[in-house]
């Protein structure tokens, strides 16, 4: 009995590790490029938002960084995915002192998987925001695409306030940070179906791409094995 309760506690640290904690920081020191926090992210590749304080009643988020090691090293993300309707492009630079949100988002959650068992089962195991399927899938066809890419991911992440997302392989699940493009997790997985739905899970039988819908043909393991 005591073995049995040790192995359980030996091994729920690394199924909670899976999703890593959002981590709230600062910016000691800017080298040129190089962008030192005050405290590690949990996991390198994780993004982070960069919080800046103008005022006593007013900040916002100015930029995105990426870890690069466990030294807290950090690096900006080079794009334009910090927007505001009613404001300017904002120019500030990183500085000294600035507030960090490591994990930024990391609760909003879209899950790719090979059927409607696996789906549900994992969204259910798990108590977090998530972004349906079908969703990513309308806005694929809009955007005239029929498969999931590390491009498009990035852009609907950024559209929609998607911090992960959950890809379920054909023996593993990992969590791919959209807006650094790197696969910051992983796990094993076992008695997934030996097929799935291409190009995933869905409520459409298909993405209509383009003018005459999608021609696209593979396999739903062949395509998220891509990430």
């Amino acid at each position: 009995m005591f073995k049995i309760a040790l192995l359980a506690l030996l091994s729920y640290p690394l199924l909670a590790g899976f999703f890593p904690k959002t981590i709230h920081t600062s910016v000691s020191k800017v080298e040129g490029e190089t962008i030192t926090l005050k405290h590690a992210l949990p996991k390198n590749g994780m993004s982070a938002a960069v919080i800046h304080t103008y005022t006593d009643d007013l900040s916002a988020i100015t930029s995105y960084l990426v870890q690069t090691d466990m030294h807290a090293k950090t690096i900006l993300i080079d794009s334009d995915i910090v927007h505001h309707d009613k404001l300017p492009t904002i120019q500030t630079k990183v500085s000294k002192g600035d507030k960090v949100i490591g994990g930024y988002l990391y609760n909003n959650v879209l899950l790719l998987a090979p059927d409607a068992a696996t789906y549900t089962k994992t969204v259910n195991s798990y108590s977090k925001k998530w972004i349906h399927p079908d969703l990513y899938a309308l806005f694929l066809s809009n955007e005239g695409e029929s498969v999931p890419t590390k491009e498009n991911l990035f852009t609907f992440a950024k559209k929609y306030q998607v911090g992960l997302v959950y890809i379920i392989q054909k023996d593993k699940a990992i969590l791919f940070d959209p807006l650094s493009g790197k696969v910051i997790s992983e796990k094993k997985m076992k008695h997934l179906p030996k097929k799935g739905q291409f190009p995933f899970y869905m409520h459409f039988e298909k993405l209509d791409s383009g003018w005459f819908g999608s021609d696209d043909k593979g396999t739903y393991y062949d395509t998220v094995g891509a990430f």
